[in-house]
């Protein structure tokens, strides 16, 4: 079973960090932070720091899990983290230059339904969760 972390990323100023994703012949879609578990990674949480500091060079700090989707063949780990300063343009991820991957957009959005509602986030089931959480000022209140 694949597993993978990602990280809803909580700016100083109330928004979250997303990557705008465009690809041929694909409509744009957005995703949270994160990759696949690997070998060398101690657990989850180191995962997704390193995550975190390859695809938007970036300190990370855990606040909490969120939520889990949980599939035959993969599961994957949400967290709700803070971050402070990052430079996408030091990003070291190795997807970033990998031939026909398109491109990677680094996008603030704010912590509102709003904006939420305006992005065609992925997975569609974690996007309701999150949509629900901030809809309860859930989100804002975590931190």
């Amino acid at each position: 079973m694949q597993h993978r972390v990602r990280a809803v990323l909580l700016t100083p100023n109330d928004t979250m960090l997303l990557i705008k994703r465009i690809r041929p012949g694909i409509d744009p879609y957005w995703v949270i932070v994160g990759g696949k578990i690997e070998p060398t990674d101690a657990g989850p949480e180191e995962a997704l720091l390193r995550e975190v500091r390859e695809e938007i060079a970036g300190e990370a700090e855990i606040v909490s899990l969120l939520h889990t989707i949980e599939t035959d063949d993969e599961r994957q780990d949400f967290y709700l983290a803070t971050i402070e300063k990052w430079s996408f343009a030091d990003r070291t991820g190795p997807e970033f230059g990998q031939e026909g991957r398109g491109e990677y957009l680094l996008e603030e959005i704010p912590l509102t339904t709003d904006a939420l509602d305006a992005v065609n986030l992925l997975p569609p089931d974690f996007a309701a969760v999150l949509r629900g959480a901030v809809e309860r000022g859930e989100i804002l209140a975590a931190r």
